[in-house]
């Protein structure tokens, strides 16, 4: 079945907002692993405005699952941060400095060199690494020649055009989570993955690993309750 990373950005945010600790960003944590979530997701981000680099040390402390660090590769306070926590797998993206969040893939055919250079750092530290890409099947080829272990597929295409024409929406992905297996790239995939379009998702792309998902499953935990919202997650996975 495919796994469920909850990101816990979102609770960070809530938490700067007002100082202190309230809520508890690692208890939160237990709890997501404890109420059946697969994984954990953070995305460190230079200004910190959600999570901190400390948190990210203390996160290590008490993950039993997965742990899964986001973020851009350019930054060398990152890199130093992913090679001191060693993390199981760690995901580049290609945010631009200040941006407020992830809108775009790799171009892995420009950035072939720089991509393969990073990948192997942290390949020789003994973490998984994951690209961000968008679903173009050329941008898997190029992918596929970095050296990384894994792409994730930036689905907010999928998610703005699921509710007009959900086949059409599917349609890039299916052909580029294709292309992945044919190249021997494991699949992740994220980016505005909800409780409507979800299900659908998973059961056209068999080959999915994982999926983080983070900004709609806290939204809908306001409504749900935390541990409610995420088996109703899972349950949307439950098709393999």
């Amino acid at each position: 079945m495919t796994k469920l990373s909850v990101n816990i950005n979102k609770i960070a945010t809530l938490r700067n907002s007002r100082g202190g600790n309230n809520p508890d960003l690692v208890k939160m944590a237990i709890d997501a692993q404890r109420f059946g979530a697969d994984g954990i997701t953070v995305h460190p981000r230079p200004d910190e405005r959600h999570i901190r680099y400390q948190d990210v040390r203390d996160l290590k402390q008490v993950i039993t699952t997965e742990f899964n660090i986001e973020g851009n590769c350019s930054e060398q306070k990152f890199i130093d941060l992913v090679l001191e926590v060693k993390p199981d797998q760690v995901t580049l993206v290609p945010d631009a400095l200040g941006q407020l969040t992830s809108d775009h893939g790799w171009n892995t055919i420009e950035h072939k060199d720089y991509l393969a250079n990073i990948i192997k750092i942290f390949k020789e530290a003994g973490i998984r690494v994951s690209i961000f890409v968008d679903p173009d099947e050329e941008m898997v080829d190029g992918a596929a020649a970095t050296g990384t272990d894994r792409i994730e597929l930036y689905t907010e295409s999928y998610a703005s055009h699921y509710h007009q024409n959900k086949q059409q929406a599917i349609a890039p992905f299916i052909k580029a989570a294709q292309k992945a297996k044919e190249l021997g790239l494991g699949l992740n995939a994220g980016h505005d993955l909800d409780l409507q379009n979800l299900q659908f998702f998973s059961q056209q792309i068999p080959s999915l690993a994982e999926v983080s998902i983070g900004h709609a499953l806290i939204s809908d935990a306001l409504y749900l309750g935390f541990e409610n919202t995420i088996q109703l997650y899972k349950r949307q996975l439950e098709n393999q």
